[in-house]
C-alpha cells in the first residue's frame, strides 16, 4: 500500500513547487518520489478548478456512497435468503386452515 503523507506536508510540498523550486530537487530534498509531488500537483489543479476532473471532496463523496450501497445490498442479501428460509420451513398461513 502507497505510504499516506499529511495534507499539511502535501500543502507545503506544494508550496515550494509553486514558489518556483524545480520538482526533482524538492523531490529529492524531502526523499519522496517526484511522480507524487505531480499527482498532488495535478488534484491541487483540479480542486482549485484550473483543471477539470473529480475533486478531492467528490472522490470521498463518491467512495462514501459506494461504500453505503455495498453495505446495503449486503443488508438485501441477508434478508432475502432469510425470507427464502423461513419460506422452507414455516408453511404459508392459508395452508394452516382448513376447508369449510
Amino acid at each position: 500500500m502507497p505510504k499516506r503523507y499529511p495534507a499539511e506536508f502535501r500543502r507545503k510540498v506544494l508550496d515550494l513547487v509553486e514558489a518556483g523550486r524545480p520538482i526533482a530537487q524538492v523531490a529529492a530534498d524531502l526523499e519522496i518520489s517526484d511522480q507524487t509531488i505531480y499527482v498532488w500537483r495535478r488534484q491541487h489543479l483540479i480542486d482549485t478548478g484550473r483543471l477539470p476532473g473529480t475533486t478531492s471532496s467528490e472522490n470521498a463523496e463518491l467512495i462514501a456512497a459506494r461504500r453505503r450501497i455495498a453495505e446495503l445490498e449486503a443488508e438485501v442479501a441477508i434478508h432475502r435468503r432469510a425470507a427464502q428460509l423461513l419460506g422452507e420451513v414455516v408453511p404459508p398461513i392459508d395452508a394452516t386452515r382448513r376447508s369449510r
